[in-house]
């Protein structure tokens, strides 16, 4: 198993608010993971652990075999963090990418701009004369042309239209790799449903769920039912019925509906515990 991120019984608050109380998580290399949960739950603090902008109140994070507070220069090389309100310097994203480039040493400036080219995205432009949506691109086309190990994504879909939000599953599908892991938090799940796979689910107790979408359909179906289905894990109204969560007792895997799953993951959290228990 190739860990990229290891979390051991970690805990984490901001003065008295406690955000992560013994959590322990792992992210293997070769992986799209989707990060999910309710507002304020911690996604983004996690992200900002892993990068090393947080340091850990107690238990132990490594990342890369480094210990990501002490932001040494061999472990940034190697990482990227693109933060959900991304606001670029005023000078042009061309400029921005010859200079920062350099920090990265397997940055390559060709794929920087076939993918600028992908998103429609001028780099003689200054960040400061672009829309929120055209430096979010931007950035996402300058991160991926790094070449890092780990990337970190905080909402990419966040101000991208619908052509741009195709685009970006594209994109980020080609730069996945079996050396590379690629973790992006997301409350869009749509957006990126059949790229993000495995799928954890954070809520205020830490992680509810770490799964590959593989494993998921072996032990979980997703179904519209027009009546509420007896038996059922969960179910919510859609139009016409329900989208109904069952056992899965079949032994075929059944497709996921994530934001279905998210539901019954934060509704029937010991029912889920108990169906994925190692």
């Amino acid at each position: 198993m190739n860990n990229m991120v290891t979390i051991e019984n970690l805990h984490f608050s901001y003065s008295r608010h406690l955000v992560f109380k013994d959590v322990s998580l792992s992210l293997e290399a070769g992986k799209i993971y989707g990060l999910l949960g309710q507002n304020g739950v911690g996604k983004t603090t996690l992200l900002k652990i892993i990068c090393g902008l947080l340091k850990v109140n107690s238990g132990s994070c490594s990342v890369m075999n480094h210990e990501p507070s002490k932001r040494e220069p061999g472990f940034l090389s190697e990482l990227f963090y693109i933060p959900e309100d991304f606001v670029g310097p005023d000078i042009t994203i061309n400029n921005f990418a010859k200079l920062r480039g350099e920090f990265y040493p397997s940055y390559d400036a060709n794929k920087f701009s076939r993918l600028m080219t992908d998103f429609e995205v001028n780099g003689n432009y200054k960040f400061t004369k672009l829309s929120f949506g055209q430096q979010k691109k931007a950035i996402i086309a300058f991160a991926l042309a790094t070449n890092t190990r780990l990337v970190l994504m905080d909402e990419p879909s966040n101000g991208l239209d619908i052509p741009s939000k195709t685009q970006l599953r594209r994109v980020i599908s080609q730069a996945s790799t079996d050396e590379t892991c690629i973790v992006i938090s997301t409350h869009q799940v749509r957006d990126l449903e059949n790229l993000i796979d495995p799928i954890i689910i954070l809520d205020k107790n830490g992680v509810l769920l770490n799964e590959s979408i593989e494993n998921i359909s072996r032990n979980l179906c997703f179904e519209f039912s027009p009546v509420p289905a007896e038996g059922a894990i969960y179910s919510e109204p859609t139009l016409g019925g329900y989208i109904v969560a069952r056992r899965n007792t079949s032994g075929m895997e059944c497709k996921v509906n994530i934001e279905a799953l998210f539901n019954t993951v934060l509704s029937n959290k010991e029912i889920i515990k108990d169906i994925f228990k190692k």
